[in-house]
């Protein structure tokens, strides 16, 4: 059985359980190292968002793939590197991975320049890992409130990675209650290990991997 459709009536079933609607959630097929035909066949049933976390893999599929099927939206889910923004801006949608303000800044160069607005995130690091990227917890409202205020960007909302060792409730619950101290509607979280919890913490956008395109091989 597909495992797209398939995972989309167990989406439909997990979000009718937290009293919402599906129209409120962005789906995100988030393929990473699948082959192209793969995320074909998923465009094919109707699929138009997915996310890739590094940029080879972009230059490696996507540039081909969205010349295709224009009307995907590509969304970056991985760390930023300074040297690859305009990569980024130019070839993706939206942009989940906001974290220092160096970056803030090249993307604001590039839409002055390029006059083209895309959707942005801050991604929060709700459990102060030192080894994750991501703002920390502790310096969060500042850097949001620089961004809103300085930047210029299209911040729709916030994103997390909790830890793997913890309740991710916990760090969900975090990142709600932060958002809702800047009025940001949108919440990045949740993938297939978390994602019905993260629906019931206010999800807007989840990222999901493995139960669309199995296990990365």
């Amino acid at each position: 059985m597909n495992n797209y459709k398939s995972f989309l009536d167990s989406l439909e079933n997990s979000i009718k359980l937290t009293g919402r609607n599906i129209s409120e959630i962005e789906l995100i097929a988030v393929s990473k190292k699948k082959p192209s035909s793969e995320i074909q066949r998923v465009i094919d049933d109707g699929h138009i968002s997915f996310g890739e976390n590094q940029v080879q893999e972009i230059e490696r599929k996507w540039l081909d793939l969205k010349s295709k099927n224009t009307k995907i939206k590509l969304h970056f889910i991985g760390s930023i590197q300074s040297r690859k923004v305009e990569f980024i801006y130019k070839n993706c949608d939206v942009i989940h991975s906001i974290d220092r303000m160096k970056v803030v800044k090249l993307f604001s160069e590039f839409e002055k320049t390029h006059s083209v607005k895309r959707q942005y995130f801050i991604q929060i690091n709700t459990g102060n890992e030192s080894q994750k990227s991501g703002v920390l917890f502790n310096d969060s409202e500042k850097f949001i409130n620089d961004c809103i205020s300085d930047s210029h960007l299209n911040i729709i909302g916030l994103m997390c990675l909790p830890p793997i060792d913890e309740d991710p409730r916990i760090h969900f619950l975090k990142l709600r209650d932060l958002a809702k101290n800047f009025n940001l509607n949108s919440l990045s979280m949740g993938m297939s290990s978390d994602y019905q919890v993260a629906l019931e913490c206010g999800a807007t956008h989840i990222r999901i991997g493995t139960h669309i395109f199995g296990e990365r091989n």
